[in-house]
């Protein structure tokens, strides 16, 4: 049976199916992990960037199609060979030529203001297995470290130095700014102007072992004030216990070996083994990254302890 020319043309059922679904896509394209919600100069940059290289690619891709489409409706008659020498040497190198030049001109000119000199905090960044070590350099030259989590002052950029332990990582707050490898024993630097306070979701970019997918983290952009309050708190030692429930949750955190990975200030809960909580009991319960202990958040890099429920809520 032959098909009537005259007659609509249908897509295939499986692709019309696809096309149907493929607007839920978008969806990626909006939260606290976009290329596309911009929270700072050196994101702003790479999407303005994105945005004139797929203008760029539109119009090469629109000017060669319509060169081929040209092609295809031309009568086969015989034509003159200098015709077809210019439509070489314009639609296929000097159109595409001067397009990519264009483009090439345009993201040089852009990279001075991507490696900006850090006028802000100077945070060391160490990609662990699997986790993050974060250390804050403050002014008189003592550090304060922390894990899993990263804050920054917005209105000012500052230094990151990043390195890494036993297996490569790669440094990605998307709304932030571009992507860093982590090698070991090397340290990589890189600056982050951020201009808007808010809560942005990082990730390890380069697949770093068994556990790469926990190896998701978030960076919150604060007031500078605020971000001078809070690392002062995070540099004192910890408060002393207040209340009968807390002073029995400071005595079984001690007892019971968390100290072993979890360091507490000013106590000996010294963390040798796994990451770094905050300077006191009090705030740890409230740190966003607390929720594993009631929500089930896998932990890497020590093995997995049972906690009675009455007992954990004593130590938070």
């Amino acid at each position: 049976m032959t098909r009537d020319p005259r007659a609509p043309r249908s897509l295939p059922p499986g692709l019309s199916r696809l096309l149907l679904a493929s607007p839920l896509l978008l969806a990626a394209c909006e939260g606290r992990q976009s290329v596309l919600v911009d929270g700072g100069a050196d994101a702003r940059i790479l999407n303005d960037l994105f945005v004139v290289m797929l203008i760029g690619a539109v119009v090469l891709w629109f000017g060669m199609n319509g060169l081929f489409y040209w092609a295809t409706r031309r009568s086969p008659a015989p034509h003159s060979q200098k015709l077809a020498n210019w439509l070489v040497i314009l639609g296929g190198i000097a159109f595409p030529t001067v397009t990519l030049g264009a483009l090439l001109v345009y993201g040089l000119t852009i990279m001075p203001d991507l490696r900006a000199t850090g006028d802000g905090p100077v945070i060391r960044v160490t990609g662990e297995q699997w986790w993050w070590r974060v250390e804050y350099e403050r002014d008189d030259g003592s550090t304060v470290t922390t894990a899993n989590e990263i804050r920054l002052p917005a209105g000012v950029r500052s230094t990151f130095l990043l390195d890494s332990k036993k297996v490569i990582h790669s440094f990605w707050v998307p709304s932030l700014g571009g992507k860093m490898d982590m090698f070991p024993g090397r340290v990589n630097e890189m600056t982050l102007g951020p201009e808007r306070p808010g809560i942005y979701r990082g990730q390890c970019a380069e697949f770093c072992g068994e556990s790469h997918a926990w190896m998701a983290f978030e960076a919150e952009v604060m007031e500078p004030d605020a971000f001078a309050a809070w690392l002062d708190a995070e540099a004192a030692d910890a408060a002393a216990p207040q209340g009968e429930a807390a002073r029995r949750g400071a005595a079984l955190f001690l007892a019971q070996g968390c100290g072993a990975c979890h360091a507490v200030r000013g106590t000996p809960a010294v963390g040798r083994v796994g990451p770094i909580s905050p300077m006191s009991l009090a705030p740890f319960a409230r740190r966003r990254a607390a929720g594993h202990l009631y929500g089930g958040f896998r932990q890497v890099g020590r093995q997995p302890r049972r906690v009675e429920a009455r007992r954990r809520d004593a130590r938070l």
